[in-house]
């Protein structure tokens, strides 16, 4: 990602300088949230694209501060509605300032994104910002329906990962498009990029709370087993196990009985469950390099190549 670090920092700047708020705490909790280590992907995801299709304007670094704060603002709503105290390793906002103030400055950054939109002034691009914070509430629900719902398949799971994780990936490619002019067939094959790259990151998470750290692992997992979710592993271990495994593993989400823990990985990790994930994710990745091989060569394209294989072999 070193051809677009100047960029970023530039982003960085703009981020900055729109937390600044007259309101002390609203500068506070989301500096804290932006400053816990994100990896920046989506903005990251605007930069290449632009600069892939030759965009170079200012607009570029306003436009990656705001898909950065509607991220965040999800972050915040998130662990409010999961009652999370950690994200991966770190104590999260609601645990460090309290559910109200959380939930209150996700409200601000969601508006300050949007006053930021209209600064951009293409209405192409509040639409498709707009929809797609729209969408990401919707899977944000979808989940909520689907707590503790042992039933839920390979599509259900996939329908609640698109909307509530990739769709901001897929806008984000896509507002990259939009900026430099492209062709409808251009945007879309961006879109197409984003859309499987976060597919690809989201199954790659949840395979990960199975294989990494012992410590963040139990705490990450502990956490998804007592609120219910039914991840891909999860679904595949059902689908491969025995019976009286099955019924381990859909007793513990729909229970929440995190003193099952320990069986359920065991029976992930067993069942070669994890490998039916990974493959749905190498299949993803592949689908955003397809996708990436349309955009013009150069730099930028080759980078937007290479990074779902790097987002298949990260660690953490």
């Amino acid at each position: 990602m070193s051809i677009i670090a100047q960029d970023m920092r530039e982003v960085d700047q703009v981020i900055a300088h729109r937390l600044d708020s007259g309101v002390p705490l609203i500068g506070q909790v989301s500096r804290y949230i932006i400053a816990a280590g994100g990896k920046r992907l989506r903005p990251a995801l605007l930069l290449l694209t632009s600069g892939a299709l030759g965009y170079r304007g200012e607009q570029r670094f306003n436009l990656a501060a705001v898909v950065e704060f509607i991220h965040t603002a999800t972050l915040l709503h998130d662990d409010v509605v999961d009652d999370s105290a950690l994200r991966r390793g770190n104590a999260t906002a609601n645990e460090t300032f309290g559910n109200p103030a959380s939930v209150l400055v996700g409200d601000f950054l969601y508006s300050r994104a949007f006053q930021m939109m209209v600064n951009a002034q293409d209405l192409r691009v509040m639409q498709v910002l707009a929809d797609a914070t729209n969408i990401i509430a919707e899977g944000e629900v979808l989940q909520l329906m689907n707590m503790h719902n042992a039933a839920l398949d390979e599509a259900g799971y996939l329908q609640v990962i698109r909307s509530k994780t990739a769709k901001l990936f897929e806008a984000s490619a896509r507002v990259g498009a939009i900026l430099a002019g492209s062709s409808t067939a251009m945007e879309n094959a961006c879109a197409d990029y984003g859309r499987a790259l976060g597919t690809a990151f989201q199954v790659i998470d949840d395979v990960l709370d199975y294989t990494g750290d012992a410590e963040v692992m139990g705490k990450n997992l502990g956490d998804d087993l007592r609120e219910g979710k039914t991840t891909l592993p999860l679904i595949a271990a059902m689908q491969r196990g025995t019976a009286s495994q099955r019924n381990v593993i859909k007793n513990a989400i729909e229970t929440g009985d995190v003193s099952m823990l320990e069986q359920v990985v065991v029976i992930v990790q067993t069942t070669g469950a994890l490998d039916v994930a990974r493959l749905a994710a190498t299949q993803e990745a592949q689908r955003a390099i397809i996708a990436a091989r349309h955009l013009p060569p150069g730099p930028h394209t080759e980078c937007l190549v290479q990074l779902p294989t790097q987002l298949l072999e990260r660690q953490f």
